[in-house]
């Protein structure tokens, strides 16, 4: 598996596991559970959640899933950017921490920019760190010019930014993942696969007949070519698990990244950072 440095030498997978719309259904509760363990004995032992997701419900999701081999895993949560505060960020990560019934969080991001200023964002994170609750914080959703405000405003710390980025979302490539690279700072790539829209998108199908394998793969290979970035699909299913850890091993070739941007072209300019 390949992996990503983050700032201070720790190591994690590039190719973790996202819950975004998991434990909303009661029904695929046993299956989400298997999915996750499944993930987890494949190297994927990234695990990406949010206090938004299912209103909490996600948190506790993963937390059952890695019940037992809390060591093995690399739990990556966010906050509310109204819980950005000083003394709301501290409540909202003790919430957290509960849901998952472990003591730490390993990679605490703000889940967007909100009302609270970057300072005292940055304030209560190294707070949660040095009471360790936390071990590396991060943000997610700032553009380049977000970044740097919160640099200058003491945020040299930040271990990731989490953003939007696949083969139909390419805006990040202007300036902001440039931006990344040179500071040593990781890039998460959520919906490494538009939701599922590239799964049928026949645009892929031919590099994925070439190579024996499905357009999701085709995309996620795509998406972890570069280095410094991590990519957390999400997957309900053992099935679907397997099918996006064989991406990692899927060597796209030149002709393939020719014709990739050609048919996804890269930008020309700067765009603002897009969200879902």
């Amino acid at each position: 598996m390949k992996t990503v440095t983050l700032p201070g030498g720790e190591t994690v997978p590039a190719l973790g596991q996202g819950t975004w719309k998991m434990a909303e259904r009661r029904d695929r509760r046993a299956a989400e559970v298997a999915a996750l363990r499944t993930g987890i004995d494949l190297g994927m032992t990234l695990i990406d959640i949010a206090e938004m997701y299912a209103d909490g419900a996600a948190e506790t999701l993963v937390g059952e899933a890695v019940a037992g081999i809390r060591d093995k895993v690399f739990v990556v949560s966010k906050a509310y950017p109204q819980n950005a505060s000083r003394d709301r960020l501290r409540r909202a990560c003790e919430a957290t921490l509960k849901r998952l019934a472990t003591d730490r969080i390993d990679l605490y991001l703000l889940h967007w920019r909100g009302a609270v200023p970057l300072a005292e964002t940055v304030e209560a994170m190294e707070r949660l760190r040095a009471a360790g609750h936390i071990r590396h914080w991060g943000v997610s959703n700032l553009d380049a010019d977000d970044m740097v405000e919160l640099v200058t405003a003491g945020g040299a710390g930040c271990a990731c930014d989490q953003i939007l980025y696949n083969l139909t979302r390419r805006g990040p490539e202007a300036d902001l993942l440039p931006w990344l690279t040179d500071r040593g700072i990781a890039a998460m790539a959520y919906s490494p696969v538009e939701q599922g829209r590239l799964v049928r998108d026949d645009r892929l199908a031919g590099i994925a007949t070439r190579h024996g394998v499905t357009p999701a793969q085709v995309a996620l290979a795509w998406t972890l070519r570069r280095d410094g970035m991590i990519a957390i699909p999400k997957a309900g299913t053992v099935e679907h698990v397997r099918e996006n850890r064989a991406a990692a091993d899927l060597m796209l070739d030149d002709d393939d990244f020719a014709y990739l941007d050609a048919t996804f072209p890269p930008p020309r300019g700067r765009r603002p950072l897009e969200m879902l």
